[in-house]
């Protein structure tokens, strides 16, 4: 960050007394500009034992299938996040059950938070960000062409794996 969001004035990168990163400092009024992890959030959604995917109309991955899932607005819970987020690609209303998985993808330094969801009805159609959609099943979920190794940890870890197994992804989360 070249200048101060504040005052204007440039930035210099510095370790703030107490503090133990390297920080952008504003030269002028002192204020320290923090750049914290970015907050993802989604949902495993699912309507008689079928999986709902959206095919990614925007980059990155476009063209891929992932559950709906997005960046974290000011202002909202993380459950309702994931709920928006599955309104806006998938327009389909859920209701959240609990807490999947939590993934720290450090490279890209996000923080990503998947739920379990039930479908409360069995409509949904592309928003803005999806090229189309659909309800797998289990055994037809299309392994080889999600868009991200947290799609395929995240639907591994909803479903009975022993019984569905797909193609063996490696950890890239460090």
């Amino acid at each position: 960050m070249q200048f101060c969001s504040d005052c204007g004035s440039p930035n210099q990168r510095s370790t703030p007394e107490g503090d133990t990163h390297e920080r952008d400092v504003c030269t002028d009024c002192g204020k320290i500009h923090y750049v914290n992890p970015k907050v993802v959030v989604g949902a495993v959604c699912t309507w008689d034992d079928k999986v709902l995917l959206c095919r990614r109309a925007i980059d990155p991955r476009r063209g891929f299938w992932t559950v709906p899932a997005g960046f974290m607005e000011t202002g909202e819970s993380t459950e309702q996040g994931a709920i928006r987020e599955t309104l806006e690609e998938a327009n389909a209303q859920i209701e959240v059950t609990d807490l999947l998985a939590v993934y720290n993808i450090v490279r890209l330094s996000q923080v990503q938070i998947f739920y379990r969801a039930k479908m409360l009805t069995p409509d949904f159609r592309a928003g803005i960000e999806t090229l189309e959609l659909d309800l797998f099943p289990i055994r037809k979920i299309p392994w080889d062409d999600l868009a991200f190794p947290t799609v395929h940890w995240v639907l591994n870890k909803a479903i009975d794996v022993k019984d569905h197994p797909s193609p063996v992804i490696p950890d890239l989360r460090g």
